[in-house]
């Protein structure tokens, strides 16, 4: 018998002396949660404040057609403007007590960029021609104003740090970063 219980006692610790790096490899390679998926990380507060954006213009946009011939295209991007306004304003404090600052500003530059990639030129368009003004572009449609995209420089401030998006929206709905 006591054989037998040294045998045992020998396997025993050759078994959990062949499991001590088993454990350690484990420890080091281990699940760990996704940190995005726990309750201390916030979705991603850039992305919130595009989706809002995108609602705002596609609202925005729906009724400038309507009000304004192709000769008052200017006023019809400063309708666009005055218009978004107040949601600009609204959507940059929103979230100060979760501590997060949006700063939102047009930027003229996406939009001629814009304008020459999807605005086609020539005999054969459909439409009329394209203007970028103060990050608004706009097309002559039969003589009247209509609103093609809009765009805007996001900085997003937090805690974890600033984050700076350039996205130019459609009023179709779509965007382009």
């Amino acid at each position: 018998m006591t054989r037998r219980g040294q045998l045992v006692l020998v396997a025993a610790t050759v078994i959990a002396v062949a499991l001590v790096p088993i454990v350690l490899a484990s420890l080091q390679l281990s699940y760990h949660d996704d940190v995005r998926a726990t309750a201390d990380y916030d979705d991603d507060p850039s992305a919130d404040a595009l989706r809002v954006l995108e609602r705002a213009v596609a609202t925005e946009s729906t009724s400038i057609p309507s009000q304004y011939a192709w000769t008052a295209n200017e006023s019809a991007v400063t309708a666009v403007r005055t218009g978004l306004g107040p949601r600009l304003d609204r959507l940059q404090t929103s979230r100060i007590e979760d501590g997060v600052h949006y700063n939102i500003t047009y930027n003229g530059t996406a939009a001629q960029q814009w304008k020459a990639e999807n605005c086609p030129s020539g005999p054969a368009r459909q439409f009329g021609d394209c203007t970028a003004d103060r990050g608004v572009v706009g097309q002559d449609r039969v003589g009247r104003t209509h609103v093609l995209a809009v765009s805007f420089d996001v900085t997003t401030t937090t805690e974890r740090g600033e984050t700076t998006v350039t996205v130019v929206l459609e009023t179709s709905g779509k965007s382009s970063r």
